[in-house]
């Protein structure tokens, strides 16, 4: 059923491509989306963030909308992917079921300021961790490590085997992403085209536009699932990209109770549930060995 309503929200979209924790007592399965347990009579130190959104029995949450198998918007406009079920499995241990986490759409140079501001409680986007946008926000995690890739056309006819084969290339990617960055300072011999959304540098390559894109392995994995006629992925990562879920700067014990709730997940196999689910339903690959969380 998951694979089939990624399929509608692939064609609907047109993307072809250690503080506090948790008293919880009993837990329901009503409630998150991939299956998540949200839990009851949760109990948080009067004050925290956790205590507000538990009694608020609500949370926003910024994630993609045009990601396939991370987070892709349905045909009803509700997010679904692996990011969508991490976020979901965070919001069921604070007593919060699926039904009432808003979800914002965050694009990638805006996902700092939606946190400074307070339009979202937090972000689950693909969100690399790095040294920069911990001066603005705090992450926890990572809750995955991808690899940043590049993806051609089918047949690859320009011959593009690495990041090194791009100079002179016209390369897609998105602003605010680490991708472009990359792109922008280690290979600045190929001409660099931004968009807000991948799903824009999708479609630049199908009408060539653009002789590639470059963002994350996983992402473009998820594009090419949606377009394997039109797409292909060169298959050699050149970065390692931390994903973590990034929240206001200094709150350290929903940073804590975050990390905490990852690594519960890791080890009682909810997260590796979530990526079978997602992620890898669409792209027909396993669930990795988790990563360790970074508890800075």
């Amino acid at each position: 059923m998951r694979i089939t309503r990624y399929a509608a929200a692939i064609a609907a979209t047109g993307v072809v491509l250690a503080g506090c924790s948790s008293d919880a007592g009993e837990t329901t399965e009503d409630a998150a989306g991939g299956g998540a347990e949200v839990a009851e009579d949760v109990s948080f130190d009067e004050g925290t963030t956790m205590a507000e959104l538990a009694e608020s029995g609500t949370i926003t949450v910024g994630t993609k909308f045009d990601q396939p198998g991370f987070g892709l918007a349905g045909p009803d406009g509700v997010p679904e992917g692996f990011d969508v079920e991490i976020a979901e499995l965070i919001a069921a241990e604070l007593g919060i079921a699926t039904d009432d986490i808003e979800w914002v759409e965050t694009v990638s140079a805006n996902r700092e300021s939606f946190i400074q501001n307070g339009d979202v409680d937090m972000v689950v986007a693909t969100y690399t961790i790095n040294d920069a946008r911990k001066e603005l926000i705090d992450f926890a995690g990572p809750y995955y490590e991808a690899g940043q890739d590049i993806m051609v056309a089918a047949g690859n006819p320009l011959g593009i085997e690495g990041p090194d084969d791009l100079a002179g290339q016209n390369v897609c990617s998105v602003e605010g992403s680490t991708p472009a960055e990359e792109i922008r300072t280690n290979y600045p011999e190929a001409t660099l085209t931004l968009f807000d959304v991948y799903s824009k540098c999708a479609d630049a390559l199908r009408n060539g536009q653009v002789d590639a894109v470059t963002t994350d392995n996983v992402i473009l994995t998820g594009l090419v699932a949606g377009a394997p006629d039109e797409f292909e992925l060169v298959g050699n990562p050149f970065t390692e990209e931390p994903y973590g879920i990034g929240i206001t700067k200094g709150d350290d014990e929903f940073r804590s109770f975050i990390n905490d709730t990852l690594e519960a997940s890791f080890e009682d196999g909810s997260w590796a549930e979530a990526w079978d689910r997602t992620a890898g339903a669409i792209t027909g690959t396993d669930a990795p060995e988790p990563p360790s969380v970074d508890r800075y």
